[in-house]
């Protein structure tokens, strides 16, 4: 059908709105560019990774590694409930997850050293441990994490959908780094709010009611607001210009992030809250093509009192970790279990691998203060879940020892949890990066596929 006549050239500060899409006097075309894949390495496999990030720490004791015969002051106030696989129990609070035992393997064994947020962050999403720790949980990434190395990997998507995707935002302790910040994470915002649309995406079907339909005039506005543009013959031939064009204008884009798409009723089943409406959000961008989508899992809703997975006690604001569990659970219940359930029911279940873990586990004696418990950082046991991906599921992999302590089977390390996962991408582990010096950083410094899941 033919485009409808422009409306009129956009206003200046129209333009100055897209400041999510120029960095530092660069077009958008150069941004695209500064993604094309230089690694020569073969066509994209078409696979996705949805990573459900709780971070804050949670505890292996009240989600997938429960200990009913563990003494009471190790055990915890919650039960543990039978799966749909023998032997695989989870805590009460997931039954929704615990139907579907047979879609998912639990990785019980995962350890490692570093007990402060950011570093232990910093080790499950980069594959590289600190150096130094910083007990202050302040520190930044040395490395890129596995979105931005999946995103300069695979390089630019001809539609402008971006390779990396954060919702609400990226894990904000992570940077690219010698990567270029080209490949942070495309940043949503919050998808469960009224009229959501991503601000990055605002061109796309226009600005202030006006359509954008004379696309090469739309680009042709748009570089000329770019300082220091010089004028090529051969501009229309540039793939980049091309690839910042479909991002503005290509409704296909636009339409992977439009929820009002989805039958009300699905929408329902994940949930109308930031947890549920962000794993659809998810499913919708993986589905289309996006490699990483990362959730930022803090809390269900952006104002919550319990607004992360660190359940220490604090005396002063009554944080509990028998409340928090209780007020969190059922929303990442309802979320997770319907991104899983709709992942199968797509026949999905080859592209997508499905990620839920933190940065470390809890603490496995319950501290307790003036009428309250908690449990604090401790990333000698740590508990994952994961799903789909084409991976062996209905499994639980390594144990630990009778009080959640330590591993005692399957020892496993975050390094051997990333490879599974650029396994799932056909990213090569061998892979190594040049860093600001030139010194060539190696993707993972070790660590191989969980054998059991591949």
């Amino acid at each position: 059908m033919p485009a409808p006549a422009c409306l009129g050239p956009l206003r200046r500060r129209e333009f100055l709105r897209l400041g999510s899409l120029a960095l530092g006097g660069l077009g958008l075309s150069d941004l695209l560019a500064a993604r094309a894949n230089a690694n020569g390495l073969p066509s994209d496999p078409d696979t996705s990774v949805i990573l459900f990030w709780m971070w804050g720490g949670p505890s292996q004791f009240e989600t997938w590694d429960p200990k009913p015969d563990a003494p009471a002051e190790y055990r915890g106030p919650f039960n543990p409930i039978a799966t749909n696989v023998p032997g695989m129990d989870f805590c009460e609070v997931f039954p929704l997850q615990a139907k579907l035992g047979d879609k998912v393997s639990i990785v019980r064994s995962l350890h490692h050293t570093m007990s402060a947020h950011n570093d232990g962050s910093i080790e499950l999403l980069t594959g590289k441990t600190p150096s130094p720790p910083d007990p202050t949980s302040t520190s930044k990434s040395e490395h890129p994490d596995f979105g931005m190395v999946a995103s300069h990997v695979r390089g630019l998507r001809p539609d402008g959908l971006p390779r990396y995707v954060g919702i609400p935002r990226q894990p904000f302790m992570t940077r690219p780094t010698y990567l270029g910040v080209t490949h942070s994470a495309f940043a949503t915002g919050d998808p469960s709010a009224p009229d959501f649309r991503p601000p990055a995406l605002a061109l796309v079907g226009g600005i202030n009611g006006q359509r954008l339909d004379d696309r090469r005039g739309l680009l042709s506005q748009f570089d000329g607001f770019r300082r220091g543009l010089d004028a090529r013959p051969d501009a229309d031939a540039d793939p980049f210009r091309e690839a910042a064009l479909q991002m503005l204008t290509n409704p296909g884009v636009a339409s992977a992030f439009d929820l009002s798409r989805e039958d009300p009723r699905l929408r329902d089943r994940y949930g109308r809250h930031l947890w549920g409406q962000a794993c659809l959000l998810a499913r919708r961008l993986a589905e289309a093509g996006s490699t990483v989508i990362t959730i930022d899992a803090l809390a269900p809703t952006l104002s919550d009192r319990y607004f992360s997975w660190d359940d220490h006690i604090n005396v002063q604001t009554r944080w509990d970790l028998g409340d928090a569990t209780r007020y969190r659970s059922p929303f990442m219940d309802q979320a997770l279990s319907a991104l899983i359930e709709d992942v199968y029911a797509r026949s999905l279940d080859r592209k997508i691998l499905i990620v839920a873990c933190g940065e470390f586990g809890r603490t496995p004696r319950l501290a307790q203060a003036d009428g309250l418990i908690g449990r604090d950082h401790w990333p000698d046991a740590m508990a994952a879940l994961v799903s789909g991906g084409g991976l062996t599921t209905g499994q639980v992999i390594g144990s630990t020892n009778s009080r959640g302590e330590y591993p005692t089977e399957r020892p496993l390390s975050p390094q051997d949890l990333l490879a599974t996962i650029y396994h799932h991408l056909g990213i090569p582990p061998h892979l190594e990066f040049p860093d600001f010096t030139g010194r060539p950083i190696p993707l993972l410094p070790h660590g191989e596929p969980i054998r059991e899941l591949i």
